[in-house]
């Protein structure tokens, strides 16, 4: 059963949750009901606990998410209040994203501009397609780009190409995104799809809670140090050590077979 709306499509698909971005006919951009509608379906994942990874997608083959709706900004962002009121509901978007436990890979095939590239860097892993583009073109359109979404850059990419990024808002190739760590992998047209199933596959076989638990720790290296929710860690860590996937990790290595996680 699919979840969202018609522009922003949650689908389960054994252990994947696809979140797609459908709004091919203006590459994918996102719309306010796209933004309102990202909460949900992630929530829905979360709690499913058949979900092992979700899918982070574009209809098409123009784009991943081309940026923010521009056509909607003179219904929806014409003012103070109703900027604040967008503004709100992409923060929330944004959270959703960022804070779900459960693994993500944002499969890339085109354009990755702007908001899309914010979305993407969400993300806990990227894959794209060899003629893939990105940028922030906020320094074109005089936009401020707020301290989340840099901060969020900078610790993908480092501040000399993350000032890069943004002081020239120039296009980055997809060659140019893999050698400064923005993707992990590049991929033909049609490897991309067979290549982040590869990778859900290989994160479907290994256990849930170490998965969450390098999640969190990963979170949490990114802070302020005086800011680490270190507990949360070793929370996460003690889960793995008294989990039953914990003995069935040890036996299947015993007896030398794959071994069969449940996530508890």
């Amino acid at each position: 059963m699919d979840l969202g709306v018609e522009t922003l499509i949650g689908r389960k698909e054994g252990a994947i949750g696809w979140m797609i971005f459908n709004n091919p006919q203006r590459r994918n951009a996102v719309s306010l009901d796209m933004w309102r509608a990202i909460p949900d379906v992630l929530a829905a994942f979360e709690a499913d606990l058949e979900v092992r990874v979700v899918v982070f997608a574009g209809t098409g083959d123009r784009a991943f998410v081309s940026g923010a709706d521009i056509s909607q900004f003179e219904a929806e962002r014409n003012d103070a209040t109703a900027e604040a009121r967008y503004a709100k509901a992409a923060a929330a978007a944004n959270a959703a994203m960022a804070g779900i436990s459960k693994p993500t890979i944002a499969m890339i095939g085109g354009y990755c501009i702007g908001g899309g590239l914010a979305v993407a860097l969400t993300c806990d892993l990227r894959i794209c397609t060899e003629d893939s583009r990105f940028a922030i073109p906020a320094a074109r359109l005089g936009l401020g780009y707020g301290f989340a979404g840099v901060k969020l850059l900078i610790d993908v990419v480092g501040p000399a190409i993350a000032k890069e990024i943004l002081f020239t808002a120039r296009q980055f190739s997809a060659e140019e995104a893999l050698r400064v760590g923005l993707v992990n992998r590049v991929a033909t047209r049609d490897e991309l799809e067979p290549l982040v199933r590869e990778y859900a596959a290989m994160i479907e076989a290994n256990a849930p809670l170490t998965i969450r638990a390098a999640k969190i720790a990963a979170r949490e290296a990114l802070r302020d140090p005086h800011k680490r929710r270190l507990a949360d860690v070793e929370a996460a860590v003690a889960a793995c050590f008294d989990s039953a996937d914990f003995k069935e990790g040890r036996t299947a290595f015993m007896e030398k077979r794959p071994p069969a996680f449940r996530g508890a």
